[in-house]
């Protein structure tokens, strides 16, 4: 199984550990370089805020970027918070959980491409939404790197991302979209937290489910009201809504 989740627009402020080196999928590494050298370029513009999508209050946020060769790193589990990482709690795992999500999530991001949670990065900030100058847009500039990556790896996949992030890549048929709805409307704060429980109940739980239908039994299991809705053509993936009360 696995779990794929967004970053989060809160990071933690600073890492402890030597600069950034060696990162899961190295085949990645190359455009990874790439990226951080454009996005180094594009922080030190006058108007790195507009290229970068950042409000006023993020000022200081391309200075960080452009620190990223020499900034102190900390683990992926460390860096992202925020509401689906806090109900995600990797930090209180027991240890046979904390072993499945070092082998299971996957962190998407428009600055690595994808990382696991094991993975030592320093704070940064970039978007898989933006138009990087000269790469254009991140998730168009990942989908390929990403599928050569990621479509060898089997099993079940629990798709927790946002539609920025799903479209650096699709998995297809083997994959289940997490979508959260209350009173029949599709929630977003909610929503976050929603997923990361059931991402954490999934790590905690005995069976790993290999299947849409089991994954819909587990969670079904575990108490929660779901509808998984088969892919609507070829290539494209199940749609599993979870209704909260």
């Amino acid at each position: 199984m696995l779990i794929l989740l967004p970053p989060s627009e809160g990071k933690a402020q600073e890492g402890s550990g030597p600069p950034v080196g060696e990162l899961s999928f190295p085949a990645l590494d190359r455009a990874r370089k790439r990226v951080m050298s454009a996005l180094i370029r594009a922080s030190k513009r006058r108007d790195s805020l507009d290229v970068l999508g950042l409000t006023p209050g993020l000022a200081g946020e391309p200075a960080r970027n452009v620190a990223l060769r020499t900034a102190p790193t900390l683990p992926a589990a460390e860096l992202y918070t925020g509401v689906l990482y806090d109900n995600l709690g990797l930090g209180t795992l027991e240890e046979p959980a904390r072993r499945r999500a070092e082998e299971s999530v996957l962190i998407f991001s428009g600055l690595w491409g994808v990382l696991r949670i094991t993975d030592r990065i320093p704070p940064y900030r970039l978007s898989m939404g933006v138009s990087l100058p000269p790469l254009g847009g991140l998730a168009a500039f990942w989908r390929p790197l990403l599928a050569k990556a990621l479509d060898p790896v089997p099993g079940l996949v629990v798709d927790m991302r946002s539609a920025t992030y799903a479209g650096a890549w699709q998995p297809g048929e083997r994959s289940v979209t997490v979508r959260v709805f209350r009173a029949g409307k599709v929630v977003s704060h909610m929503a976050k937290a929603t997923r990361g429980e059931i991402a954490r109940a999934l790590l905690r739980h005995d069976r790993v489910p290999s299947t849409p239908d089991e994954l819909a039994k587990t969670l079904t299991e575990l108490g929660r009201t779901v509808d998984l809705t088969p892919p609507p053509r070829p290539s494209r993936p199940w749609t599993l809504d979870v209704h909260l009360p």
